[in-house]
């Protein structure tokens, strides 16, 4: 089984209950085991159009589904809680982002893992140096590293 993190965010609706029905539905996934859940914690939206802010949150579990398969599980969670993918970017009931599968690396248009803007989001850095501050990350450097590279 891979260790796997994954993001959580929402800022639609009732945004920390939406990260709690992904938690608890991720922990009823056939070959998901959960280890831990980050704090949640309040951010700006990142790009897109003018919208609320999120609560997001980092989970930590084992997967001895492949990366594709666990992507289209997230993806069928994110549907379910109502998320309508209109907008590039846009505001979303639920966003389940796969950050990290063990030390496996994918580049290929349906996924890309690690994910492709870990290194630049607090909002995903601080909640991973939480769980995990030695994290290695790739690029030489563990996640507190990282996160002190962003300064203020």
């Amino acid at each position: 089984m891979a260790v796997v993190y994954l993001g959580l965010g929402s800022n639609l609706g009732d945004r920390a209950e939406n990260l709690r029905w992904a938690v608890q539905h991720l922990h009823a996934v056939p070959g998901l085991k959960g280890q831990a859940l980050s704090q949640f914690r309040r951010s700006e939206a990142v790009g897109g159009p003018p919208q609320p802010d999120y609560v997001n949150a980092v989970w930590r579990g084992e997967s001895s589904l492949s990366p594709l398969q666990l992507l289209q599980t997230m993806l069928g969670l994110e549907a379910r809680r109502g998320r309508r993918r209109q907008q590039r970017w846009g505001p979303r009931t639920l966003d389940l982002d796969l950050l990290l599968y063990g030390c496996h690396q994918q580049y290929s248009p349906a996924l890309q893992v690690p994910h492709p803007r870990i290194m630049e989001r607090r909002f995903v850095l601080e909640p991973l140096a939480e769980l995990n501050p030695r994290l290695a990350l790739g690029n030489g450097r563990t996640v507190v590293q990282q996160l002190a590279s962003l300064g203020a």
